[in-house]
């Protein structure tokens, strides 16, 4: 009676080795609802990775976390240090670290102010400087690289130092142009790093750059990429719960709607509550993204919208928008109506997903 994603262990667990032999210096992303598979689950893989490192060539030394909340979760599960991508601040949780872990935190810092705040409460702690990119959300530019490179070389040496990171943006054709440009600006700065922290770069940009600049560690941030990167070895499952059949006319649902015509309702494990019909934002800005959604828009005024749930390979249409923890499908007479407890087939944006049970076999 639950959402349900089943994962394929020996193909996964496959799909990861290979993922870092390729990528030796590969940084893992463990954040949000990891990815689905939750933030624990991901950490003790990380380990499991770390374990198989003469295997693989890849240390997994670092594991990247998204805020300082998750740190607990990730710590317990995972060795190696905690890179929190989310940059510190003078309050919050940034402040409250466990002394446990404290010591394997690697902040992120993307102001000038901050990294005298960082270091003020904590001298001791390690950090990546956050360049500004043209995602233009955190960072410092060239002048704050140089100013900040003067504060470090007046203290004595890299004072904590582990490199500089870069959050490049999505769909660009090459980032290589403006990651030549930030490291360019890295070395400009005189800053006592050649360790480099990014996202979002392809395996062939990534062997570009090592090509151009061969005294560069480059380390690639990796998520979706590691963790979801076989999707044939992820399924998504919800069980069918009751069905009932309808005629035309017919009154259900929370809103008294009316049935269109002869048919079925299924209910089916799975809604709001688990991220079923909440749809995140795409970045498609083209005009037949826009009449898709305005169509969409108008299929909700009258009840008919496309669940990501399938019988039998079609897709079948919300009867009502969807509820907490389950939703309501209509089936047409004369298609095949599932039976109650038959697992039907869902497709979610992983991310955006919070399964009630994960089995890896």
């Amino acid at each position: 009676m639950s959402l349900t994603l089943t994962v394929d262990g020996d193909r996964w667990r496959s799909h990861l080795l290979a993922t870092v032999t390729k990528l030796p210096d590969i940084v893992p992303v463990a954040k949000g609802n990891g990815y689905g598979l939750g933030v624990g689950r991901l950490a003790r893989r990380a380990q499991w990775l770390a374990e198989h490192a003469a295997e693989t060539g890849a240390p997994l030394d670092v594991l990247a976390i998204g805020t300082y909340d998750e740190i607990e979760r990730a710590a317990t599960r995972y060795a190696g240090d905690l890179l929190v991508l989310t940059p510190w601040r003078p309050f919050g949780a940034a402040l409250d670290l466990d002394a446990r872990t404290a010591a394997r935190v690697v902040h992120t810092v993307s102001r000038s102010d901050d990294l005298a705040g960082l270091r003020t409460h904590d001298p001791r702690a390690r950090f990546v400087l956050e360049q500004l990119t043209s995602m233009r959300r955190h960072g410092m530019s060239r002048r704050d690289l140089t100013a900040a490179a003067e504060v470090l070389r007046a203290d004595g040496g890299r004072s904590g130092l582990r490199g500089v990171a870069m959050h490049l943006p999505l769909n660009t054709t090459s980032h290589l142009g403006e990651v030549s440009r930030l490291i360019n600006d890295v070395v400009a700065s005189g800053l006592p790093t050649r360790t480099v922290f990014v996202s979002h770069l392809t395996h062939a940009e990534l062997g570009a750059l090592a090509s151009s600049y061969p005294d560069f560690t480059v380390r690639p941030r990796t998520g979706t990429d590691l963790w979801l990167g076989d999707r044939g070895a992820l399924q998504v499952g919800a069980t069918v719960l009751d069905v009932h059949e309808v005629d035309r006319g017919d009154t259900f649902g929370y809103r008294g709607r009316s049935v269109p015509k002869h048919g079925h309702l299924v209910i089916v494990s799975g809604g709001t509550a688990h991220g079923i019909g909440l749809e995140a934002p795409t970045g498609d800005q083209s005009l037949k993204a826009r009449a898709a959604t305005l169509a969409r828009g108008g299929m909700d005024a009258v009840g008919f919208v496309r669940s990501p749930f399938s019988i039998d390979g079609k897709q079948r249409l919300f009867a009502e928008p969807p509820h907490m923890q389950a939703s309501m499908l209509f089936v047409p007479s004369g298609a095949r109506v599932p039976r109650v407890g038959e697992q039907i087939e869902v497709r979610v944006r992983f991310t955006a997903t919070d399964f009630d049970r994960v089995v890896v076999t």
